[in-house]
Order: structure tokens, then sequence, then C-alpha cells
């Protein structure tokens, strides 16, 4: 099982990494790919309860790769870690199958009590670069964290999480904010989801004003069509009267 895991840890780095060209490579410079393999065997002597052994093979991988993860802490498969110097993963954290962790990472804990006190990220979760998970929480499916964020409530699957503290983004305002640049012919980078920025700020403001005049238009021209058809309607009834008038015993 153990080597399973191993296999896929060293596959997954083609469909992450575009600048991974062989096995080999990955196997002898990737250090992710080298902390990943330490721990399998680390987090094996834990589960053994030889806890002195699991923790020395944890530190050497730790002086061996810049990345310290606790031999506790349960990993799944296809894990991607990409860079990964300076990462910490504390020893009650859980990562889920087909995670994604960059460099400077940290699933830290807030409490000196026993017991879970690190985050648990589910599958398919993306964590950018610098982000700090903090805590007993909860990362949902296909979360993704923003560089450099500070996170230390839960965050649902699917959603999108960014600043200090972090806050989850409005997802689908930013798809009608893309849509409507799109439309309007401004596809700038600088429509991201750094509200922070007082530029973005603004030109968000402008693409919901855009998408609130775009509905209204809407609406109108609707309603103009509508009365369209019922004036068209009269005329022509209108009209079928004065052909055929009503008989003079029913006028």
């Amino acid at each position: 099982m153990m080597f399973n895991h191993i296999k896929e840890d060293i596959s997954i780095v083609f469909e992450r990494d575009p600048a991974a060209r062989t096995r080999w490579e990955i196997i002898t410079t990737y250090p992710g790919v080298h902390a990943l393999l330490m721990h399998r065997f680390s987090h094996w002597l834990w589960k053994k309860d030889f806890f002195w052994l699991g923790r020395f093979f944890s530190h050497l991988g730790r002086w061996l790769t810049g990345i310290e993860i606790h031999p506790g802490a349960t990993i799944g498969r296809r894990v991607f870690i990409d860079h990964g110097m300076g990462i910490v993963i504390g020893e009650t954290a859980v990562i889920g199958d087909d995670c994604t962790l960059y460099h400077g990472v940290t699933l830290g804990g807030t409490s000196w009590n026993k017991g879970k006190r690190h985050p648990t990220l589910e599958s398919g979760v993306v964590i950018g670069a610098g982000a700090k998970v903090l805590g007993p929480i909860t990362i949902g499916e296909g979360a993704k964290i923003g560089s450099n964020a500070v996170v230390v409530k839960d965050v649902p699957a699917n959603a999108t999480a960014v600043g200090i503290p972090a806050r989850i983004l409005e997802e689908e305002k930013s798809k009608k904010r893309e849509a409507t640049a799109q439309k309007i012919g401004f596809a700038a980078y600088a429509v991201g989801n750094d509200e922070n920025d007082p530029m973005i700020k603004a030109i968000h403001s402008l693409l919901d004003h855009a998408a609130k005049q775009d509905k209204l238009l809407n609406d109108v021209q609707v309603k103009l069509a509508k009365l369209n058809i019922d004036d068209e309607t009269n005329i022509e009834i209108g009209k079928a009267f004065i052909v055929n008038p009503l008989p003079k015993d029913k006028k």
C-alpha cells in the first residue's frame, strides 16, 4: 500500500508541474517528493509506536528538504508539494487526496491542548504560497486558499478564501464581473480577486454598476416587447372590426 502511494506521489508531478521531464529528475531533484517519501516511512513508524524513530526521520526530512511534516500527520494520495521550502504541517493535520501545497504554507495549531488542533483539508484543496491555515478547522473539498492568506475559520467546499484574516470571495459575483468585463471589451489583469487594492475596488464597483444597468435594460426591453405585441393585437382586432362590423341587430 505504501509503495503504491509513493508511485502516485511521483506520477502526479507530471500532471501539476509542466517543468517535470523524467521520473529520474523527479526522484532526484524534487524536495516535495522527498519530503513525502520520508513522511510515508516516518508515519508508518509512528503508527507502530516507534515515536522517537518516527520523529528522527521526520527531523532528517526537514533537514534535507526544508519541509517539516510531523510523523503523526495524515496525508492522502496524490498530494503535490510544489517547491515546498518552509512548509510546516502539524501533528493532527489531515490532508485529503489530490491536494496541492505551495512553499511557505503552515498547517498549524492555535492551542497547546492535546487532541485535534490542526486543520483538515478535504480532497482537491489548493493552498497558495505563504498561506497560514490555523486551528482544528475544515477546508472543504475543492476549496482554494490564496497566497499569504490567514485562515482561522472553516472554508466551504469549492470556495476561495483570501486576505488577513481570510474572507470568502463571492464566486457568483466574480463570475458576473468577469462576464461584464468581457462583454464591454475589458479583460485587464487588474480585475482580480484581491479586493484590498483601491483600484480593483473601483473597477469592481463599475462592473457591478454596468451589470445592474444591463439587467434593468433587459427588463425594459422585455416589457416594451410585450407592450408592442399587445398593441399589434389591438390593431389587428380593430382592423377585423372595421372589415366585418357587427350586424345592425347586435349594435
